[in-house]
């Protein structure tokens, strides 16, 4: 029996080491978008930096293992069965959870998903306990429901927190430097870099020191008793060092983002690690208890060795620390960061990744009134005093930034510091959301919400935190389920879940490495958008206007080809999957729309109004031929759906010339496209006019044919009749758009940049 759970401890800590990978590089926007998104070093330096506090900050996070071991139950009345089957569950559902929700593409966070699937595995082990009792205990001398509570407090308040912080001081500290800031640092900059190191300082080294393995407790006790002394003159030294690299003409700013770098590096690996590691190093302290001190019945011997504090070895910690850095310095997801944020929180326009909800649109109504009513009771002078400050016209960022050095600076410093005070209050913050936030309020502040992208922005702030209940929904009714399934199953199915497990490892990593690769034209777009350069904007918006048209004109012949084919062939699964690509093809032109529209904004306004026209139409013309597509297919999907009669054969060789012609029609084009030569455009324009000549032909033969033929066949010869006038449509559509194209591209750099 001891094999089997010392197999199963194994095991956990095997899901620890893929757990810590794939955590830290999903993780890694946390403390890398803001040295990013203002461009304060190269992604190599930065990478550096986050290393080394990633590193530091695993070594000094013993404490935090408690959560594990007695923060959500309590141990004393759970057997060591009861624990490994808990344990057990918590990482077969993490697991599970990272897979689904990277698969979808939506937002998780490891700290909710541990602490809910350690509520959701306790709670249902507590309930069969209580089944079978016969001592009389209850639901709360089972969990810890006052820790419980405090913990999920802390990561409900922690949203709130950082927001509210994030706002107030972005809105502060862009007050006294404003969007020129290079005219107000000749005094100022010392000051604040003096708070923003000070603030580092106190919260990862006095708050986080009790958490470091090598603290002999007398110095411990004297950095407590210490506290202001050392405060002061952190303040003091830290002030004139930062006012001295200023006279010395080093950039500060960039300095104070690579220090909070480093400190939110450090606070989350200090604050997350337990997520990883926890879990494992708790299972393994039970069976070393269990196989000292146990009398060969799992089921009886009672865990209350894990009612102390936790005593994690240096090295686990240090091991920890160097898998984390490994993931983080090779891993491709962590150099592929993720938008998101950054996308949200840009201060000019970009591209915007989600759509418009009725919530968003309400909330901004409702702002808009509530600073319409703010402004009438303000005094003038004051509103133009603030209007001064936040002057956006003023902003100096790098090339290819999202926003300053000023917000960068506040983004990470004042987020590595709630996330400490977290981690020195034992209160597994969440990580994701505490960065978040506060990227998001000081954004806020900053006016980057304007009219045009407020409501697309809200909304992906309510789908981040959305996903979080998700996440915490999903986790407690996950692990519940599981831990039900292995005490009823008992050993078979802990060997189930564990190939269940290593399966969904080994594909999620293949989805990872086929997601890894870099889509060409968000690398353009991002391009376009990070250009300076103006005689570069214009070829380089038409290149991409040009590739993204041209991916779907692809996409329209590869559609209309398996669409007619089902329908003749009488495919009802292919209709069904083209009715969803073609539904999911819709937003990619919006998307690709707007995208374009932004590209536009960069180009000079005489060659934009030039151009706009022919861009609009060729846009039209593609929004068109997919509404003839989805038509097609929709009266062709209900038809096969219903198992009527087939189209008859005298009809499929007719139609298997024109879908011919206009499937070649389509692939030339495409090719047209491909070397970017107008010359055959007039020829193709031409073929255009031939085909939908031949399909009237073929109109008017079969309108007859309705008029006099078999009433049995009517019902199939009116779905071809539609198919005919849809494609007519469609051809009618690429003929429109080839002129436009052909307009786009004609002395396509006018000169006027």
């Amino acid at each position: 029996m001891e094999i089997l759970f010392l197999c199963v401890v194994i095991f956990l800590f095997l899901l620890a080491i893929f757990d810590l990978s794939v955590g830290v590089s999903n993780d890694a926007v946390n403390f890398l978008n803001s040295a990013i998104g203002s461009k304060a070093a190269s992604f190599k330096r930065i990478l550096i930096v986050a290393s080394i506090g990633v590193f530091l900050g695993a070594a000094m996070s013993n404490g935090m293992m408690d959560i594990a071991r007695h923060g959500i139950f309590r141990p004393e009345h759970f057997s060591f069965y009861d624990i490994i089957c808990i344990f057990m569950a918590v990482m077969v559902t993490d697991i599970i959870l990272l897979d689904i929700f990277n698969t979808l593409g939506m937002p998780t966070s490891t700290t909710v998903s541990m602490v809910f699937e350690l509520l959701g595995a306790t709670f249902v082990v507590a309930l069969v306990k209580m089944a079978s009792d016969t001592t009389g205990l209850g639901l709360a001398d089972l969990i810890n429901t006052e820790k419980a509570l405090s913990v999920i407090l802390g990561i409900f308040l922690s949203v709130a927190i950082a927001f509210f912080f994030g706002t107030l001081v972005q809105f502060v500290t862009r007050m006294i430097f404003s969007f020129d800031y290079r005219f107000h640092l000749k005094w100022k900059i010392g000051i604040f870099g003096g708070i923003c190191t000070t603030a580092i300082v106190y919260f990862l080294l006095i708050k986080g020191v009790s958490g470091m393995a090598f603290m002999t407790p007398a110095a411990k006790e004297w950095i407590s008793t210490h506290t202001v002394p050392i405060i002061i003159c952190t303040l003091t030294a830290s002030t004139l060092v930062m006012q001295l690299l200023h006279i010395f003409h080093v950039n500060v700013l960039k300095t104070i983002v690579l220090m909070g770098t480093f400190s939110l590096a450090m606070a989350f690996a200090g604050n997350d690690l337990v997520n990883f590691i926890g879990v494992p190093l708790s299972g393994l302290a039970s069976f070393q208890d269990y196989a000292a001190n146990g009398d060969g019945n799992p089921h009886m011997f009672m865990m209350e060795s894990l009612k102390g504090s936790s005593d994690t070895p240096l090295w686990f910690l240090i091991g920890a620390g160097i898998i984390m850095v490994i993931a983080l310095a090779t891993s491709g997801k962590a150099r592929k960061v993720a938008q998101t944020e950054i996308g949200l929180g840009s201060q000019g326009d970009g591209d915007e990744m989600f759509g418009s909800s009725r919530l968003a649109r309400r909330l901004v109504r409702w702002t808009l009134s509530l600073i319409e009513w703010v402004k009438s009771v303000t005094p003038i002078k004051v509103r133009r005093w603030l209007n001064r400050r936040f002057n956006t016209d003023e902003t100096i960022m790098a090339d290819g930034a999202a926003f300053d050095l000023v917000r960068g600076s506040v983004n990470l410093v004042l987020a590595g510091a709630l996330i400490a005070l977290g981690t020195s209050l034992k209160l597994p913050l969440s990580t994701t959301f505490v960065t978040f936030m506060v990227a998001m309020g000081s954004s806020l502040a900053d006016r980057a919400w304007g009219r045009e992208s407020a409501v697309f922005r809200i909304t992906g702030v309510i789908s981040v935190i959305g996903g979080w209940f998700l996440t915490a929904g999903a986790a407690f009714i996950g692990a519940g389920t599981i831990v039900l399934l292995m005490h009823l199953g008992g050993h078979w199915v802990m060997l189930t879940l564990a190939v269940v497990t290593i399966f969904i490892i080994i594909r999620s990593n293949r989805r990872f490495n086929a997601a890894d690769s870099v889509d060409e034209g968000d690398v353009m777009f991002h391009s376009i958008l990070s250009t300076r350069d103006t005689s570069r904007t214009w070829p380089m918006t038409l290149v991409y206007i040009t590739t993204m048209q041209r991916k779907f004109i692809s996409f329209a012949d590869e559609s209309y080809r398996s669409i007619t084919d089902a329908f003749v062939n009488e495919k009802i699964n292919v209709l069904d999957k083209a009715e969803r690509s073609l539904a999911n093809q819709k937003k990619v032109l919006k998307n690709a729309r707007r995208k374009e529209t932004l590209c536009l904004r960069q180009i000079s306004r005489e060659t934009a109004i030039e151009k706009s026209t022919w861009f609009h139409l060729g846009n039209n013309c593609c929004m068109s031929m997919l509404y003839n597509l989805r038509r097609i297919n929709e009266t062709c999907k209900e038809h096969v759906e219903n198992n009527f009669r087939p189209l008859p054969q005298t009809y499929i060789a007719e139609y298997d010339t024109i879908r011919t012609r206009v499937a070649t029609l389509l692939n030339d084009t495409v090719s047209m496209m491909d070397i970017a030569d107008t010359s055959t455009v007039n020829l193709l324009r031409r073929h255009c006019d031939e085909i939908k000549d031949m399909i009237s032909d073929n109109y008017h033969s079969l309108y007859d044919h309705l008029r006099e033929g078999d009433p049995s066949t009517m019902s199939v010869l009116y779905v071809y009749l539609n198919m005919l006038q849809e494609t007519r449509e469609m051809v009618s559509g690429l003929h429109k758009y080839l002129r436009a194209y052909a307009k786009l591209h004609d002395n396509s750099y006018s000169g006027h940049q």
